[in-house]
């Protein structure tokens, strides 16, 4: 069995953002030679996620809304985390997006349904964070 792991790196200029990672993720699995296995793909801190779902604009903006409503970012003094920081949203929104995805890898392909991409959530941004991909398989 082989195994692959590589680092993505992402400083987005607004406090939160959605990025579509798939050509990131695919160009990581031609990278590894890997035709049939799994694929894990996690943001490596807890104020980000990473999570499949459509590339349309519109739902992006839904998951905005939904979100603050939920965990919105402001007044700050509503959360006991903030103090030191002003983030206490950032963990909460993550939480509800999740930490990460699995793909199975068939014929050397993400064996996604039909819309789905894999999606980096920032939601404390403006510095650098990673994303782990790692692929095992043969």
């Amino acid at each position: 069995m082989k195994s692959y792991r590589k680092e993505l790196y992402f400083n987005t200029s607004t406090r939160r953002a959605f990025i579509n990672i798939t050509p990131q993720i695919e160009e990581c699995l031609r990278e590894s030679g890997i035709k049939e296995g799994l694929l894990l793909c996690n943001a490596m801190h807890i104020t980000a996620s990473v999570f499949i779902n459509d590339d349309e604009s519109g739902l992006h903006r839904d998951f905005e809304r939904f979100l603050e409503k939920l965990a919105p970012e402001k007044p700050y003094d509503q959360y006991d985390h903030n103090g030191f920081e002003d983030n206490a949203d950032a963990h909460l929104k993550r939480t509800i997006m999740g930490r990460e995805v699995v793909v199975a890898v068939t014929n050397g392909k993400l064996d996604f349904g039909p819309w789905e991409q894999i999606f980096y959530g920032e939601f404390d941004g403006k510095r650098t964070k990673r994303v782990l991909v790692k692929i095992i398989g043969e």
